[in-house]
């Protein structure tokens, strides 16, 4: 396999002056790393804000109200008090996402220890707010009819005491994991489809006939337009990290950067290959979009960075870890939000060499018998 280093150069040139001459593609990278991953991390939130709640107090007492009065801001809206009637129909409306009913004697029963039943009704139509906000409500109550009875009896009954500790995020922020994750995500969208792109461009306008007359071999051809795409998506990946997620989202880095564009080298021959693969199979641009949308799509849902890779079904784990994106975004989480070293990351950087050299060694056979069919 001949390659000439000073002849790859100038292609890696060629292909830098190509895509700065297409305002579409420049403005698209700007876009994806600064206003869409600002965007995303602060319109998606999974914590339990505002939710509305209502209460029926058949008690009227000095516990209920006592439990209405806890269910504070940011998590809860201030609680509506109305009729047993009206609960069907308010829950059919979406008018409240959680409504308490307090039972008749719920408070004389509480202190006569005859374990009385709270009934709490949650619109599961968004399962993430209706899960999270039941756990919180369950808290809320628990806590406040323990502090009531040991208040009344004098009494505190606590056998142990348990000490939370999260580590890497300490409140549970959503914005930390979503804004990094948007930026690993956005590396691999962008890589396919910058990648494919010229590709298609060079076809389109009829320039890679004038390559291959030259003295060229096709793995020349492909290589620079991996190394100059994957360079200005790194470059921009990193600013976004500086500017966006540390800058403006206030998102601890506490990794090496250093060694997370590292990772970010060894993803890029494998995934940008990937791009250039599937404008192998096309002649459009439009056919290019058509093909890479569902290819997109299923490594962006299936790499473990939307859902965690154990939460799906062995079979289908096992089939996502042979994938670049999954082994990326373990090894960018690790990184970034574990601090981890190169002694703890090394088998998914090892496992990104191989995905590498398979999809590389694929795509130059592919890409060859198109060149010498053009």
């Amino acid at each position: 396999m001949r390659f000439a280093l000073p002849k790859a150069w100038y292609l890696v040139i060629k292909e830098f002056h190509s895509l700065s001459a297409d305002p579409v593609l420049l403005a698209l990278i700007v876009y994806v790393f600064t206003f869409a991953i600002y965007s995303i991390s602060t319109g998606i939130s999974f914590e339990v804000e505002h939710a509305s709640v209502a209460i029926v107090d058949d008690d009227h007492s000095e516990l209920s109200r006592r439990i209405a009065g806890a269910l504070l801001e940011p998590y809860f809206r201030p609680a509506v008090v109305i009729d047993a009637r009206e609960v069907d129909g308010a829950m059919d409306s979406g008018r409240f996402v959680f409504v308490i009913e307090f039972p008749p004697n719920f408070e004389a029963d509480v202190l006569a220890d005859k374990g009385p039943t709270i009934q709490v009704n949650v619109d599961g139509t968004a399962p993430t707010l209706a899960g999270n906000g039941n756990v919180y409500l369950q808290s809320i109550i628990s806590r406040e009819v323990a502090s009531f009875v040991s208040r009344d009896s004098g009494t505190v009954h606590q056998p142990i005491n348990l000490v939370s500790r999260a580590k890497f995020n300490p409140n549970y922020r959503s914005v930390w994991f979503t804004a990094i994750m948007q930026v690993i995500n956005n590396i691999s969208i962008l890589s396919i489809i910058l990648t494919g792109a010229a590709l298609i461009r060079e076809r389109e306008h009829g320039t890679i006939e004038h390559l291959l007359v030259m003295p060229v071999t096709p793995m020349e051809i492909m290589l620079s337009k991996i190394i100059a795409n994957g360079f200005v998506i790194i470059c921009a990946a990193v600013l976004s990290l500086f500017l966006v997620v540390q800058g403006l989202l206030h998102v601890p880095i506490t990794g090496s950067v250093g060694l997370f564009i590292f990772g970010a080298i060894l993803f890029e021959f494998s995934v940008t290959a990937l791009g250039i693969l599937i404008a192998t199979y096309v002649n459009t641009m439009g056919q290019f979009g058509l093909l890479s949308v569902p290819v997109i799509v299923i490594l962006y849902l299936l790499s473990g960075g939307v859902t965690p890779l154990e939460t799906m079904p062995i079979w289908l784990q096992n089939i996502m870890r042979f994938t670049p994106n999954t082994q990326f975004v373990s090894f960018a989480q690790a990184t970034l939000y574990r601090g981890a070293g190169l002694e703890i990351v090394w088998p998914q950087l090892a496992a990104l060499v191989a995905i590498g050299m398979v999809t590389l060694l694929i795509c130059l056979l592919r890409f060859r018998i198109v060149v010498s069919s053009t």
